[in-house]
């Protein structure tokens, strides 16, 4: 289906657009290169520079540094 090939592509193009918008709003993650995958460079920049507000709370690695916060 035509129609359908076309609005993955949209969603792809409008995604990468966004991740790099927000790798420049914050930087160090690598937004732009990895798309918010979770990579070993963005699991790595998570531990070392936090958790941010675009970071969705239910991404394992970010509820545990949740969990460990309300430890504290």
């Amino acid at each position: 289906m035509p129609c359908i090939s076309a609005a993955s592509i949209i969603a792809k193009v409008t995604r990468d657009r966004e991740m790099k918008a927000l790798d420049e709003a914050y930087p160090g993650y690598g937004l732009a290169k990895h798309k918010g995958y979770p990579t070993a460079q963005h699991l790595e920049a998570l531990q070392h520079l936090g958790i941010t507000p675009i970071h969705r709370k239910s991404f394992a690695p970010v509820a545990r540094m949740l969990d460990r916060q309300d430890e504290v």
